[in-house]
């Protein structure tokens, strides 16, 4: 293979984990709030997150510093992909009154 299609695939990697370890950050404070046992759901899930994260990371890089850093870079661009899509997903729509601009009579 390829390096620049190593790089594309280690930087496709980063993407997926990122979405994988953010989104599952996202379930684990929405359904670990309501839950009973708090804490297990939140260290269970850090667990179960940083490990996939970690041995994902391993995997990909191969002991190569520029797998890594593309990664990475994938790792920290789903990051900000997943917290706006959850920041839009979150806010409250425009009501009806205020999705008009002019005055109601």
């Amino acid at each position: 293979m390829s390096e620049t299609w190593g790089l594309v695939l280690a930087w496709t990697t980063g993407v997926a984990l990122g979405a994988f370890f953010f989104g599952g950050l996202w379930l684990t404070v929405r359904r670990g709030a309501s839950s009973k046992q708090v804490a297990l759901w939140f260290f269970g899930s850090l667990l179960l997150r940083t490990g996939v994260a970690l041995v994902g990371f391993y995997l990909v890089s191969a002991g190569r510093w520029e797998r890594m850093l593309a990664c990475t870079l994938g790792f920290v661009i789903a990051r900000l992909i997943v917290t706006r899509l959850i920041g839009a997903a979150e806010r409250p729509g425009p009501t009806a009154q205020e999705s008009s601009h002019a005055p109601h009579p």
